[in-house]
């Protein structure tokens, strides 16, 4: 694949750490602005050289970093405009609500800590017992209106999702389809390792899907439930709801990009131990909340027929989900122990297989060994024509011991409407960090995808505030 160079052109800097980067047309505006929505809960727009702040709603954010040792997972995830905000003033949120922690589903484990063990069944069928108390935190989707004063007020609550752990709860996790009109909704696992309770292969869990959310029904409706399963919710907000697809362990956004009145979907699906993955697809076929619980009451399965389903957790991509054993003779010979075996054979057919993978250790010279994918979006431009047509992803940080201070790293594949399995490059970039560590936190673009725009972060804890700077990715 062609090499590509590009720059970086700082747009702004020292912010808390960005989630969201998109661009919008304010009602009454006559300028594409791009908005930044922070984790802590702030959004900034910018127009002009203009920086504003569009809102702030850190009181209502759950305390960040205070369990964990600075790291964290949750905040203000999610940001999306409706397709016709210029004209309805209509966005979206996804936060995790302030004074709703909770001991875990597993109390006292850290994040990332449980890990199957083939030789002890139990850890291979772990419930989620006593939600109601066992739970890490709540997440809040809302639906936003931005009033003729110029002020954001909320009008109502869409879906509250308590969540078993502190991370996998998606990130850049709402976004609008351009074939649809409809809101999608990407949840992540619920977290800890490994998925312990298999949530994103149930079909009644909320954890682990895509899903989209009609928000022209219902208008009038206030759901004040908080939920982790389908079933419980009313009948007229099951109504509002389709399942795109299942399997999923974490994701940073879903993307669409026409291609010859084709309409690609991009999902990054972060990895475990092994592979970070890219998948994409064009034709699927969503199933109503209400079949999957109808299917469910009768213990019948549902039609599967253009149901996507990503593997997890019984594949971590294009590979059967494994556990890392190190060799103490050779730690390159790690020994990879098939975590769920049963399940990987019952997914192996009905699942997708990746558009591409990347690995955490990868011995070629052009490659790079990855630690978490952050971001994945179609570049239409013609400014970078190395890059036109192509997909633009991110890591969060170069996995090699000989680097320090940390960088994160820009890549990019091409794609057709075959969506089948394609190599990567690694983009170059000549900024400077100088001894500053360097995490790509977020990727975004403009409406018609024709500017892209990093996240860098100097720190992996959220706690650390203000070490944050978005660039434009210029030529």
């Amino acid at each position: 694949m062609i090499k590509v160079k590009v720059r970086l052109q700082r747009i702004v800097s020292k912010i808390n750490l960005p989630t969201v980067l998109k661009t919008a047309i304010l009602p009454g505006d006559s300028i594409e602005r791009l908005f930044i929505a922070t984790q802590t809960g702030e959004i900034f727009y910018i127009g002009n050289g203009v920086i504003g702040t569009f809102l702030d709603i850190r009181p209502q954010i759950i305390k960040l970093g205070a369990s964990s040792r600075g790291y964290d997972e949750r905040g203000l995830i999610g940001l999306a405009f409706h397709p016709k905000f210029y004209y309805n003033g209509l966005f979206y949120l996804h936060y995790s609500v302030a004074g709703t922690q909770g001991p875990g589903a597993l109390p006292g484990a850290p994040p990332e800590s449980f890990k199957p063990n083939p030789c002890d069944p139990g850890t291979l069928n772990l419930k989620w017992i006593n939600r109601e108390i066992q739970y890490d935190h709540i997440d809040t989707v809302e639906e936003w209106s931005l009033l003729s004063n110029g002020r954001p007020q909320k009008r109502r609550t869409l879906l509250n999702l308590r969540r078993p752990f502190l991370n996998h709860n998606g990130v850049n996790s709402l976004n609008f389809s351009p074939e649809t009109g409809k809101l999608v909704l990407t949840t992540g696992d619920g977290g800890s390792g490994y998925d312990p309770f298999n949530l994103s292969q149930d079909d009644m869990e909320i954890a682990g899907k895509i899903i989209e959310i009609d928000v022209a029904k219902n208008t009038l409706i206030h759901n004040s439930l908080v939920v982790t399963r389908f079933n419980e919710l009313p009948a007229p907000i099951q109504e509002t709801l389709t399942v795109i697809a299942k399997g999923v362990r974490n994701i940073p956004g879903i993307s669409f990009q026409w291609f010859y009145n084709q309409c690609i979907k991009y999902v990054g699906n972060v990895g475990q131990d092994l592979v970070e993955s890219i998948f994409s697809f064009v034709h699927y076929k969503p199933v109503p909340v209400t079949q999957l619980i109808r299917a469910s009451l009768m213990k019948s399965e549902p039609d599967q027929e253009g149901f996507i389903n990503f593997g997890w957790r019984g594949w971590e991509g294009a590979f059967p989900t494994s556990i890392v054993r190190g060799c103490s003779a050779n730690p390159a010979l790690a020994e990879k122990t098939m975590a769920y075996y049963n399940e990987a054979v019952k997914t192996s057919v009905r699942r997708l297989q990746p558009l591409i993978s990347y690995f955490h250790k990868d011995p070629r010279p052009d490659k790079f060994g990855g630690t978490a994918l952050t971001g994945v979006q179609p570049y239409m431009g013609n400014g970078i024509p190395d890059l036109t047509g192509s997909v633009v992803f991110t890591d969060l940080a170069r996995k090699e011991k000989s680097q320090s201070p940390v960088r994160g790293v820009l890549a990019y594949t091409r794609v057709g409407t075959d969506c089948q399995l394609n190599d990567f490059s690694v983009i170059e970039t000549d900024y400077n960090f100088g001894s500053q560590s360097a995490f790509y936190v977020s990727l975004g673009t403009n409406l018609d995808q024709t500017r892209l725009y990093l996240g860098v972060y100097g720190s992996m804890k959220v706690a650390d505030f203000n070490q944050g700077t978005v660039f434009e990715i210029v030529p």
